[in-house]
């Protein structure tokens, strides 16, 4: 953050102040973990904190610290308005487009508090007083973490902010893989660990509590896994009635787009989800290298994100989606085969 942003707030948080929390809709590890490390740290300070999430978020999250103070918007959204409209302080982590958290944007209209801005996407929209913004970050909980440095305040880091921010950062770097992992992020996360983050327990939490039907999916996605070898792409599809059969619970899709990228010179990789209630296709693009899945989804499948990792949506059917998908390959041949 810049000097006038850290400034201000130091400013607002000299005094008590009531905080509402919110992450993207269907939250991931970084968009929870960043939430609830800023709750406990809030608290901590002697604020009032609410951490409103737009929807549930799955169940491998719901051991870390704070959890279970969460209110889910969908489900209790006459306590949700009632605590945002007393808010001073709006914290929006994650995500930098208010479209990105549903029905919730309603709720924050005409609102007299300030909104503070944390996330590491591309092309954040302008509604925040304090926007902290860096591309560059592997994580949004990588981001409060200098946050927190910003306000000479990492001595306050407990054993419940270490876990929360550690979560978000192992889970937003694929365990510390991808290129936006830098010897930055290991000191932070060598930082956590000393305060508390037990990396080992946050690890099994996350990868190993599998119930039997959700590695059944895994391998009706596998097998309807599609591989364009003149692209270098591959994708996978899941329909409903294959969702449905295996009993999905939200989350259970979590890093599957990543087998498609796991194999041999394919730099691009998608997942092709229906969803019915929603009468959309869930799209989530990795991308190796330099392709940009950000760009290709922001103009063909209202989404975006980052250079290696974006989403989008489409309201066409699987088959129309996919078939649309393939046609926009040969466009992208030279790019995808540099």
């Amino acid at each position: 953050m810049n000097s006038a942003d850290v400034r201000q707030m130091r400013e607002w948080l000299s005094t008590p102040q009531r905080i509402v929390l919110i992450p993207h809709k269907n939250p991931d590890g970084d968009a929870i973990g960043s939430s609830l490390a800023l709750y406990h740290f809030f608290k901590a300070g002697g604020h009032h904190v609410d951490v409103i999430s737009p929807n549930d978020f799955p169940e491998f999250l719901k051991w870390m610290p704070g959890a279970e103070a969460v209110i889910n918007y969908e489900k209790k959204s006459h306590q949700a308005k009632e605590r945002i409209g007393l808010a001073s302080l709006i914290f929006t982590l994650d995500f930098n487009s208010l479209d990105r958290i549903g029905s919730l944007s309603d709720a924050l209209r005409d609102l007299q508090a300030d909104f503070i801005m944390i996330d590491h996407h591309q092309s954040p929209e302008n509604y925040a007083r304090v926007c902290y913004s860096d591309v560059q970050m592997s994580s949004t909980c990588e981001m409060v973490y200098h946050f927190l440095a910003s306000l000479d305040a990492l001595d306050q880091i407990d054993d419940r902010i270490a876990n929360c921010l550690y979560t978000g950062i192992m889970t937003d770097t694929g365990s510390f893989k991808y290129a936006a992992t830098t010897a930055t992020t290991m000191r932070v996360v060598a930082h956590l660990m000393e305060q508390g983050a037990a990396h080992t327990e946050i690890h099994r939490h996350i990868y190993d509590t599998n119930r039997p039907e959700r590695l059944q999916l895994l391998g009706c996605a596998l097998q309807n896994l599609t591989i364009l070898p003149a692209y270098r792409t591959a994708y996978i599809t899941l329909s409903q009635e294959e969702l449905d059969r295996y009993h999905f619970q939200k989350g259970d899709t979590e890093g599957f787009v990543n087998y498609g990228l796991s194999l041999k010179d394919v730099v691009l990789a998608a997942i092709f989800i229906e969803n019915r209630d929603e009468k959309i296709i869930k799209i989530s693009l990795r991308s190796q290298g330099s392709f940009s899945v950000n760009e290709f989804s922001r103009a063909h499948f209202n989404g975006g994100g980052h250079i290696n990792a974006a989403g989008g949506r489409s309201e066409l059917s699987l088959e129309e989606t996919t078939k649309k998908f393939e046609g926009l390959l040969p466009g992208y041949q030279k790019e995808l085969n540099v």
